[in-house]
C-alpha cells in the first residue's frame, strides 16, 4: 500500500510540470483568502511581533554571531492565507506566504502540550509514504514566546505543483497565546535561505532548483476592496499582466536575508521629512499589514494626519528644560548627530537608535527620566527641530511644534486611533524608490475596521526602531503592496513595483 502511494506521488509530480508548460501562460497562481481586520487582533499581534523589540535578535546570517533566529513579523495583522498540502495522500494547511521569513512550518501530531495547536491542522507523518524525520531540534524566537519542534522531509504540494524532498519545520510546542486565536496553521516563508532557521531549504529554492517554475521570479497581487471575496494572488514564475497597470520599476536587493532595498526621503504631502535624505534600508514584507517606520517620522505623519498617540510627559518635559539648548546648539552648526551628547544627555559620541523600544519613552511614567530615555527623547527631538530649521521657522513656533509631537507618539503598542471623518482632510505621504515616487492617499493608509457607527480608523503606520548598521529601517507591507504590484526577482536580485489594477 504505501510503496503504490509512493509510486502515485512521484507519477503526480512528474506530470504536473508538464501540465504547467501546457497552460495558456505557464504560471503557477495561489488563489489568497482575506479576513476582516479588527482592533483587537492589531493589538495582539503588536504585542506578540519580534517588531516589537527592534529585533533585539539578530537574523541568522546577518551577524557575526551564532544565533539562529529568524526575523518574525506581525502574522496576526496579515490578512492574506491561502492553502497548501503536505505529504502523499496530501494534508491541507492554511499557511501565510511570507517575503518577511524563509522557513515553511506546520504544527505536528506530536503538539500535545501547546493548546494552540488543537486549534489547527496538524501534520501525521506516519500517514505520509513520503515522509523523512530529520529531527534537528529548532527553535522560531518571537519578542515575547517561541515555537519550537523539528525538521523534517516531504513533498509539499503548491498550487498543481509537488516539491519534493522538501524541508520544513514540524511545530511540537507554540508558546504564545497569540497562535490560538491565528486564523493559519503555518508559515510559508519566501525570504532568502541566508535567514533560515536551521539552514533548512526554503521551498522557493527547491521550486528554481526543481525546474517547477518558468522564470525565477514570484509576484504579489494584493486586493484591497474590502467589498470583494476574492484576496488576490501570488503567482510563481513570473507576472500576470492583468494584476497592474504601466510598467514595473526596478531596484536592486542590497542585503540577501529580508527582500532589502534602499529608500530614499519619504514626504508627508509635498514636504520632506528629511529623514531618510541620505537613504534609509526598506524591505516589502508580505507578512505585515502595515507600515512600519522610525519612531520620529511615524510621530510627524500621526500628528499631520490626527492621529491620537499616548501624552509622554518625558518628552514634553524634555522640551520644556532643553529645547532651547537644543536649538541653539543645532543653530550652532553642531552635527545633529552629536547635539544630544554635546547637550550632556547621550553619553556617547556614537548615535543610538531613536527610542530602541518606545515603551521606554511612553511606558515609564512612573519611573521619571532616566538617562536613556532622555538620549532617546533628545534624538526624536533633534530630527523634528532640523526639519522645522529647513522652513525656516522660529524658535518659539519650532519649540511649539516638537511639544505637539510629543502628543502623537505611538503608545507602547502602537495603535493609532483616526477620526474617519478627516479623512478627505488628511495629507498623502510618499516614498522615495529609485528616484521615483510611490504615493498613497488617506484612503489607501488609513484602515477601517467595523460598519456603520462602531466603525474604527486605524492609522497604517507604527513605530519601529533598529539601530544602525541595521537601522533606520522601514517595513513595506501590506499597506503598500496593496497600492503597488510587487515583483520579487529571484533570478537578478531585484524588486519591482507597479501600480495595481
Amino acid at each position: 500500500m504505501g510503496n503504490r502511494y509512493l509510486c502515485l506521488a512521484l507519477c503526480l509530480c512528474a506530470l504536473i510540470p508538464s501540465m504547467l508548460d501546457a497552460a495558456s501562460d505557464g504560471l503557477l497562481r495561489i488563489n489568497m483568502k482575506k479576513r476582516p481586520l479588527d482592533v483587537n487582533s492589531i493589538k495582539a499581534a503588536r504585542k506578540e511581533s519580534k517588531y516589537v523589540n527592534g529585533l533585539k535578535n539578530t537574523p541568522h546570517g546577518l551577524s557575526d554571531g551564532n544565533e539562529d533566529v529568524v526575523p518574525l513579523v506581525n502574522y496576526l495583522d496579515a490578512q492574506y492565507y491561502g492553502e497548501i498540502s503536505i505529504g502523499s495522500p496530501p494534508q491541507t494547511f492554511t499557511v501565510i506566504f511570507d517575503t518577511g521569513s524563509s522557513n515553511l512550518w506546520v504544527p505536528s501530531s506530536k503538539c500535545i502540550f501547546s493548546i494552540a495547536c488543537y486549534f489547527h491542522n496538524r501534520f501525521k507523518g506516519t500517514k505520509s509514504s513520503t515522509y523523512t524525520k530529520i529531527g534537528d531540534n529548532l527553535q522560531i524566537n518571537y519578542g515575547s514566546g517561541s515555537i519550537s519542534g523539528f525538521s523534517s522531509k516531504d513533498t509539499v504540494q503548491v498550487g498543481d505543483i509537488c516539491v519534493e524532498d522538501q524541508d520544513f519545520i514540524e511545530v511540537t510546542k507554540e508558546g504564545s497565546l497569540a497562535f490560538v486565536i491565528g486564523k493559519f496553521d503555518g508559515i510559508f516563508g519566501l525570504g532568502f535561505k541566508e535567514i533560515s532557521v536551521g539552514d533548512l531549504q526554503p521551498v522557493w529554492y527547491n521550486m528554481v532548483e526543481q525546474g517547477l517554475v518558468k522564470e525565477q521570479v514570484f509576484s504579489f497581487w494584493l486586493n484591497r476592496n474590502e467589498a470583494d471575496e476574492e484576496g488576490g494572488e501570488l503567482v510563481f514564475g513570473g507576472v500576470d499582466p492583468n494584476h497592474f497597470i504601466g510598467e514595473h520599476s526596478y531596484v536592486p536587493v542590497t542585503r540577501k536575508g529580508y527582500w532589502q532595498f534602499n529608500m530614499g526621503d519619504f514626504l508627508i504631502g509635498n514636504q520632506s521629512t528629511g529623514f531618510c535624505e541620505g537613504g534609509c534600508a526598506a524591505i516589502v514584507d508580505s507578512g505585515t499589514s502595515l507600515l512600519a517606520g522610525p519612531t520620529a517620522v511615524v510621530t510627524e505623519i500621526n500628528y499631520a494626519i490626527g492621529g491620537e498617540g499616548v501624552l509622554s510627559s518625558e518628552c514634553k518635559t524634555l522640551v520644556t528644560e532643553y529645547g532651547d539648548m537644543i536649538w541653539d546648539l543645532l543653530v550652532s552648526g553642531v552635527t545633529p548627530g552629536k547635539v544630544c551628547s554635546e547637550a550632556g544627555l547621550c553619553f556617547s559620541d556614537g548615535r543610538q537608535s531613536v527610542s530602541s523600544n518606545i515603551e521606554t519613552v511612553v511606558g515609564k511614567e512612573n519611573d521619571g527620566l532616566g538617562d536613556t530615555v532622555l538620549c532617546e527623547a533628545c534624538e526624536m527631538a533633534v530630527v523634528w527641530m532640523q526639519n522645522q530649521l529647513r522652513q525656516s521657522a522660529t524658535k518659539e513656533a519650532v519649540l511649539s511644534y516638537v511639544n505637539k509631537l510629543c502628543e502623537s507618539i505611538p503608545s507602547p503598542a502602537g495603535e493609532s486611533v483616526i477620526d474617519c471623518n478627516t479623512l478627505h482632510k488628511m495629507p498623502n505621504v510618499s516614498f522615495t524608490i529609485g528616484e521615483k515616487l510611490y504615493t498613497l492617499t488617506p484612503e489607501q493608509y488609513i484602515l477601517k475596521t467595523g460598519e456603520g457607527a462602531a466603525t474604527v480608523c486605524i492609522s497604517g503606520f507604527m513605530a519601529l526602531d533598529m539601530p544602525p548598521p541595521t537601522g533606520p529601517l522601514w517595513i513595506l507591507g501590506d499597506v503598500f503592496m496593496g497600492v503597488y504590484h510587487t515583483v520579487f526577482d529571484y533570478g537578478n536580485l531585484q524588486l519591482g513595483f507597479a501600480k495595481s489594477a
